[in-house]
């Protein structure tokens, strides 16, 4: 009988311990070429660190979700994720998205929109903190969609809070039931804002929903026109494009956020960088120890987390919520969850075992 073997948990963090060190040092050096002062650099050193500890929270529920997907890939396409994907979450979302917006919104051109961040920083915040009703209700609606979708699932058979997810699983036979929630709950949010608010609250709510939508039907579609000549790649391009706009859902509140902290779009991506590398090394740590088998609630958890987030972030159109709330809530769901898979596990001894062999 052979014998899979891990690596410690603390080596997964190898990579993301020796970006924190780089970042941690360029955001030094930044703090000190833009004061000239020890504790200017401190200052900036000290977000720096705040916003990958927020990052870290925010997303932590991202890592579950991500191996939740994994999973089902092949070698191949988890590895493709976990290199292309990682650099298109850290450069991507956390440089370009911001500055596509500001392009966007202010009818720039990329390179304007770079001077701008680097000389007039107090004005591309006020550009990113303008465009945050649109993203929020766009990042919300999707992930609403995500949430959803875990637990209005007729083949779900194992719940946490049975008296919820029975019944979602009891009407998940009905066809469209997620999208009618979904529209159903933004327009009621709609009714709470004022004049064009409402109008361009509906839209990227809508947009968001549609996106969703979209990237499962053209998911099924690459994996489907792939089995004919690879099966080996089958849920591969599907399954990568489902978790890059995911990734991007997550990342939306989190950027607009950092501008509270800090208006330097430098600084901004520094931070979240980091914070991204520890949840690409959670995540392969998830895949390869097996630790949503382990842990039969982990997942819902995760998901419950997501749905939250959702919500928040269609309440943030209308008052604003610390990141750091969010964050800590998400990451108290996910550890009360942990907890009710550890008693599980105690009492249930033999199902683990046969589970982990």
């Amino acid at each position: 009988m052979s014998t899979v073997t891990h690596k410690a948990p603390i080596r997964y963090f190898t990579w993301a311990f020796i970006v924190t060190a780089i970042g941690l040092a360029l955001g030094a050096l930044l703090g000190w070429q833009s004061t000239g002062t020890v504790s200017g650099t401190l200052s900036i050193f000290f977000i720096v660190t705040v916003l990958a500890v927020l990052e870290i929270s925010l997303s932590f529920d991202n890592a579950i979700v991500n191996a939740n997907k994994l999973k089902t890939m092949t070698p191949v396409w988890q590895h493709r994720f976990l290199t292309w994907g990682i650099i298109i979450a850290v450069f991507g979302m956390r440089i370009v998205f911001p500055l596509l917006i500001v392009v966007i919104a202010a009818n720039i051109g990329p390179i304007d929109a770079l001077v701008l961040a680097a000389s007039e920083p107090e004005e591309y915040a006020r550009i990113m903190h303008d465009a945050h009703l649109p993203i929020a209700a766009f990042g919300g609606a999707f992930l609403m969609m995500v949430g959803l979708s875990y637990f209005f699932d007729h083949e779900k058979d194992v719940h946490w809070v049975a008296w919820i997810e029975e019944q979602a699983s009891r009407y998940s036979s009905i066809r469209g039931i997620e999208v009618a929630v979904v529209l159903s709950i933004t327009l009621a949010f709609s009714r709470l804002l004022e004049g064009p608010e409402a109008q361009v609250f509906v839209n990227a709510a809508i947009y968001g929903l549609l996106t969703f939508l979209l990237v499962e039907v053209l998911g099924g579609f690459l994996d489907a026109s792939q089995q004919t000549t690879d099966v080996a790649v089958k849920g591969g391009l599907g399954a990568f494009l489902y978790l890059e706009v995911l990734d991007a859902s997550f990342s939306f509140d989190g950027v607009i956020g950092a501008f509270a902290l800090s208006q330097n779009l430098f600084v901004i991506a520094i931070g979240l960088g980091i914070g991204a590398m520890y949840v690409r090394s959670m995540t392969i740590m998830l895949v390869e120890h097996g630790t949503l088998a382990q842990y039969r609630y982990l997942e819902h958890g995760a998901f419950y987390a997501i749905l939250i987030l959702s919500v928040i972030m269609f309440v943030q159109t209308i008052y604003h919520i610390p990141e750091v709330i969010t964050g800590l809530g998400g990451a108290a769901l996910i550890g009360v969850s942990l907890w009710s898979s550890i008693r599980w596990n105690r009492n249930n001894p033999e199902p683990l075992a046969e589970a982990t062999a």
